[in-house]
């Protein structure tokens, strides 16, 4: 049997997904186990965290197990991935070296690397995660780099527990791009487009314009999905045509794929729509939907205080699931051995 990672949730089927989610519920009413009982997992930080380092640091612990924290560049040696490099620069190791010798010493390793940010056709090769998977003998978990499957997991176990049911086929699902003052990831939007169309629901993706659409391989994977769930998937510009029934909504800021590398040009456009902040009025023209965020998230900015604070705001219990699917995930990859 070939080495299960967890990079993105379309290498799973929906079966083992559903089991995950299973095993969250479970882990959500009896936090405390011993399936990571001797087990250990690096966590390698290339960015910074607050909640998914909490959350698989305190899942591992309460599993039983140890998690180690590395930052490298910080306090582990900057590492090199260009295969055949001549390193005569920063880096002080490979990571040919730095897989192999984290897999002697652990059972799994968690990853979180973000874009560069300068070229999308570089940043969408997602070097720094498939190096790992490549030369780690060990589980490697996505902890957030183009796409953060760890987060869609917590979003859909939240939404299903708002509904109380496990099928979310006929939902109106607005995944809206909000204001940043500063260009984000794609890796949230291009998961929850991913996980949303997975699960059978009519996906809606507000964009103030067409240069903010998803790269065209998720754009591709929220057709196919849709398609074989039974869903839909459409792009609109159009805040009041998206909204309206709508019984989720997600939001997220991006920047422009068009614009990687030159930001500057950009902004005006960003600037040009600060009004697609979620607000009281936009909701009102839901179907009494619930609005969600993967955090953080700047208030009054993406979305108000009143929305934030409104009872149809489950971005916590969506970030409190990342501590259940994440002990789900490492118990399922620990087990194969």
């Amino acid at each position: 049997m070939s080495l299960r990672h967890f990079l993105n949730t379309q290498d799973w089927s929906r079966d083992d997904l559903d089991a995950l989610l299973t095993q969250a519920a479970a882990f959500k009413r009896s936090p405390q186990g011993r399936a990571l009982e001797g087990r250990s997992i690096a966590l390698l930080f290339f960015n910074p965290s607050m909640r998914t380092r909490t959350s698989f640091e305190l899942g591992a612990y309460q599993l039983s197990g140890k998690a180690i924290v590395l930052s490298p560049g910080k306090d582990a040696w900057p590492i090199e991935f260009e295969v055949g490099s001549v390193m005569d620069g920063e880096a002080e190791e490979h990571i040919a070296e730095v897989a192999r010798v984290l897999s002697r010493y652990v059972d799994m390793i968690g990853v979180r690397a973000f874009p560069k940010f300068q070229d999308w056709q570089v940043d969408r090769q997602d070097r720094v995660l498939k190096s790992f998977a490549k030369y780690a003998t060990v589980p490697v978990i996505n902890m957030e780099t183009i796409t953060h499957p760890c987060q869609e997991m917590a979003h859909i176990m939240a939404l299903q527990e708002h509904f109380g049911t496990a099928d979310l086929r006929g939902k109106k699902y607005v995944l809206t791009w909000t204001y940043h003052p500063k260009p984000l990831n794609t890796a949230v939007a291009n998961s929850a487009l991913t996980i949303a169309t997975r699960f059978g629901m009519d996906v809606t993706l507000l964009c103030p314009t067409p240069e903010y659409a998803l790269d065209e391989r998720y754009m591709d994977i929220g057709a196919k999905n849709s398609a074989e769930a039974g869903g839909s998937f459409r792009m609109s510009h159009d805040i009041e045509d998206a909204y309206n029934g709508a019984h989720v909504v997600y939001a997220k800021s991006w920047g422009a794929i068009p614009y990687f590398g030159r930001w500057e040009a950009e902004k005006p456009i960003r600037d040009a729509h600060k009004h697609f902040i979620v607000d009281e009025a936009k909701m009102a023209m839901t179907d009494g939907a619930v609005f969600s965020h993967c955090l953080p998230l700047r208030r009054n900015v993406k979305a108000t205080d009143a929305v934030m604070d409104s009872p149809a705001c489950i971005a916590i219990d969506e970030a409190e699931n990342r501590l259940h699917v994440q002990k789900a995930i490492m118990a399922k990859l620990v087990s194969q051995d």
